[in-house]
């Protein structure tokens, strides 16, 4: 498998409008981040996860004009709000985009954006919508899931596997339950949330996301959804060997 981070960046991106990059070092390109998204990809299979409001401008940058399957980890702008970009992916695949959520995403993306999964007038749909269940295959990789805690909602944590090789992501959580141990325990990869140093509500801290890449006795930790706090080469400079940030079009191959 391929791994390509899209967006490696939070809600906000990196530098938040105005051109605030806090502790970041703008001279750092690693640094600029988009909105969090990634692409899972096998020799015949191609999986986008979340639509980001930057959706355009990062699979121009990966070269991407088709995709066998979007999966949704949840319907927060941020993760979904790019979706409209799907309209060029449908026309340059020559149909509508297989569109896969869970239960609650697949209501708040219908309800915000009916059009994309019904059409309308003269325009047909952009993409179709599934539920996402544990244990379902498309083409040849192989997906799991989970519900994390995310606030008050959750978010679908996933684990792919192909010819014995396996990735997680997770993103978008503010608890670790059991449930979650049990999928990401001895990936090779894990692509994780690590919003910045200090407690969120919502997301976890860098401290945490260690500490699970460690008790998950994870192969390799690549973090991501990271905030304008966590400079690129401060963090290569402190991260324990096995642990590095992710950026926007980095690749990984497994």
């Amino acid at each position: 498998m391929k791994v390509r981070i899209l967006g490696s960046g939070t809600s906000s991106g990196v530098p938040r409008i105005g051109n605030d990059w806090g502790a970041c070092d703008p001279g750092e390109p690693r640094n600029r981040r988009s909105r969090a998204s990634i692409l899972i990809e096998s020799d015949t299979t191609r999986i986008l996860v979340d639509t980001s409001p930057d959706m355009r401008e990062q699979l121009l940058a990966a070269n991407v004009d088709q995709v066998d399957a979007v999966i949704w980890t949840h319907d927060h702008a941020d993760h979904a709000h790019g979706i409209d970009d799907l309209r060029q992916l449908m026309h340059a695949q020559g149909g509508p985009v297989r569109g896969i959520a869970d239960a609650p995403t697949r209501r708040g993306l219908t309800e915000r954006f009916r059009y994309v999964f019904a059409g309308g007038g003269p325009y047909r749909a952009t993409a179709t919508l599934e539920p996402l269940n544990d244990g379902m295959v498309i083409g040849n990789i192989a997906v799991r899931s989970v519900d994390q805690p995310h606030g008050g909602i959750v978010s679908a944590g996933l684990r792919f596997e192909c010819d014995g090789k396996s990735v997680g992501y997770a993103t978008d959580f503010s608890k670790f339950t059991e449930s979650m141990w049990q999928l990401y325990a001895g990936v090779d990869l894990w692509v994780a949330d690590a919003l910045r140093r200090h407690p969120h509500p919502t997301h976890p801290h860098l401290a945490q996301t260690l500490q699970w890449a460690t008790e998950c006795q994870v192969g390799r930790t690549i973090l991501v959804h990271m905030d304008n706090s966590m400079d690129y080469r401060e963090l290569v400079a402190e991260l324990p060997a096995g642990v590095e940030p992710g950026f926007d079009g980095m690749e990984v191959v497994l």
